[in-house]
């Protein structure tokens, strides 16, 4: 499965009112791995930013002067995203400028290119009902360091969100066995100094089960409730 997660910075937050997207960051998954094979734009559309959006990526109308337009990076863009699903972060706004600008190029939809787009937001809010669900407050839940995170950029945003969905799915791949790996058997000939060892056993502590029974409720979030001990505990 080919996933690409996809961020984009802005001049401001209506592309109706003439806001353009002025840097795209997209970073590729493919069966749940990094591949390294990510795309970065910044544009030039002309236009300024805000104030409110200068604040939150610092991109000015200096730095992008040199910098192509988005009709000049569309076909690259399209054929690199073409055939994933592309998760983004709060999928309506960075939809709605990605379409606005493919209209003023004459171009189809995005959603016409890709396999399928997700909200990693709503996903969020499905599995942290009543929580705060913005990329930093998911960072910081999940423990994914986002320290180099001083102001906005798209392509370390995609990057922080595609550690946070592979936080959020961690399910219980994890927990399956390699069938690759030689499967240890044991001996009829074991050393009898082995078999007649007296081994203490060790009970978990207060703060070890506490951390366990975390780490089940989180996989048992992640697969929506159908995890063994859960459907186990109902029949």
């Amino acid at each position: 499965m080919r996933q690409i997660f996809l961020d984009t910075e802005t001049t401001g937050l209506n592309p109706e009112a003439g806001d353009r997207i002025v840097e795209i960051g997209c970073v590729e998954l493919c069966n749940r791995k990094l591949t390294g094979n990510n795309q970065h734009f910044y544009l030039f559309s002309g236009r300024e930013s805000h104030a409110e959006a200068l604040k939150i990526h610092g991109i000015t109308m200096e730095f992008l002067q040199d910098k192509p337009s988005f009709q000049a990076v569309a076909d690259a863009l399209l054929q690199y995203l073409g055939g994933a699903e592309i998760l983004i972060h709060n999928a309506p706004f960075d939809l709605g400028f990605l379409n606005k600008e493919l209209e003023l190029i004459g171009r189809p939809r995005l959603e016409t290119h890709v396999a399928a787009v997700t909200d990693t937001m709503t996903l969020a809010r499905e599995m942290f009902p009543g929580k705060r669900s913005s990329l930093d407050a998911l960072c910081e839940r999940l423990g994914v360091d986002r320290s180099a995170r001083t102001l906005h950029g798209a392509l370390l945003d995609a990057e922080l969100l595609a550690q946070v969905y592979l936080a959020m799915t961690r399910g219980q791949e994890a927990l399956l066995i390699d069938e690759a790996l030689p499967r240890h058997r044991t001996s009829a000939h074991a050393s009898p100094e082995l078999l007649n060892l007296d081994l203490p056993v060790l009970f978990a502590s207060e703060p070890e089960l506490k951390a366990h029974e975390a780490v089940l409720q989180q996989l048992d979030a992640s697969s929506a409730g159908k995890t063994v001990w859960r459907l186990a505990a109902v029949k």
